[in-house]
């Protein structure tokens, strides 16, 4: 009887067969061989990168994350100017209500309550990440605190601690609003997708300007047609305005999911709703509660759009092997 055949073990990764690799990928005719893009501007015809695999929920939570972290911001100013107690007090409920269904929106994504968890295990001050999921953290806490001690405060007790706890909370959850509402811009910024680094300067002002409108717009859907709220729904839908103008202009290979194709139609129709239109709207049908009403609508829709626009451009851009080095290559990161 034959013994059975010992199977061959695999070629050891000497520097012999390295170079054999190498000479057969360069050959003609070899499937890894492309004479436009081989060696320049791939890795032999295939994307250096992997595209994002974000589900649905992590758009929507940069959506609500804004909108809850400058509502926290707006609720400080408002205490700080003596303003109305009910303004405050709806300014912290969007900003408490948001931020709690953000953390279910994470666990969506990543699959199960543990891995959430476990990103609290570390503090890196160098990864977006980990600071996001504190910075999370922090902002509940303290829009909880300030929420707290307000409805106390509303309801006849007057404690003298009371006080002090809604100042400190809802100062904490001032600046912990505000990075929350432009962290996210630094996350997707901070990533080696191209078309995403190529703009990691404008995205962190980008989305607070949008958290900025939509929490203004937030407020006078809840009936709140006061000026305050029109006159930063009519400063956040001008900058809008003028960031749309600017990343239509900035032509660029690295920019071209945002340009070409049906992901740049979604993107100028969601600059065209929080920008030009919802302007229009507040600029000559202002006096009207149903113009107030639509512009907040219009700018809401675009703001949720464009956080949805920008992570499919992402993925194209992941996925587009002519464009992950250009901007190294000609410089063009700013």
């Amino acid at each position: 009887m034959t013994s059975a055949a010992k199977p061959q073990s695999a070629p050891k990764a000497t520097e012999a067969r390295l170079q054999q690799i190498k000479i057969a990928a360069a050959a003609p005719g070899s499937q890894h061989n492309h004479p436009q893009i081989q060696g320049r501007d791939s890795y032999y015809n295939l994307p250096a990168l992997k595209p994002p695999v974000w589900t649905w929920q992590v758009p929507l939570y940069f959506f609500l994350g804004g909108i809850s972290g400058v509502s926290a911001c707006m609720a400080f100013v408002a205490q700080l100017f003596h303003g109305e107690p009910s303004l405050v007090r709806a300014l912290l409920w969007i900003g408490l209500i948001g931020v709690a269904i953000c953390p279910a929106l994470l666990i969506a994504d990543l699959g199960r309550p543990s891995r959430f968890l476990n990103m609290l295990r570390v503090f890196k001050l160098q990864s977006p990440m980990s600071m996001g999921a504190w910075i999370l953290v922090a902002f509940s806490g303290c829009i909880f605190l300030a929420l707290t001690a307000h409805e106390l405060i509303s309801h006849g007790f007057t404690h003298p601690l009371l006080f002090a706890l809604r100042w400190l909370g809802e100062f904490s959850a001032t600046i912990t609003g505000l990075l929350l509402a432009s962290y996210t811009g630094v996350l997707i910024g901070a990533t080696a997708i191209p078309v995403w680094s190529y703009n990691r300067v404008l995205l962190p002002p980008h989305f607070l300007i949008s958290g900025l409108g939509g929490a203004a717009a937030a407020l006078e859907l809840l009936g709140f047609l006061i000026p305050s709220t029109n006159f930063l729904g009519f400063a956040a839908s001008g900058l809008e305005s003028l960031l749309g103008v600017f990343f239509e202009i900035r032509r660029s290979p690295v920019n071209a999911p945002i340009h070409h194709g049906k992901i740049a139609t979604a993107f100028r129709v969601a600059g065209f709703l929080e920008g030009p239109l919802a302007l229009a709207l507040r600029l000559f049908w202002d006096l009207a509660p149903a113009g107030r009403y639509s512009a907040a609508i219009c700018f809401l829709a675009g703001s949720l759009l464009g956080r949805y626009a920008w992570i499919w451009a992402g993925r194209v851009s992941a996925q587009t092997v002519t464009t992950q080095f250009a901007a190294q290559r000609e410089g063009e990161r700013v």
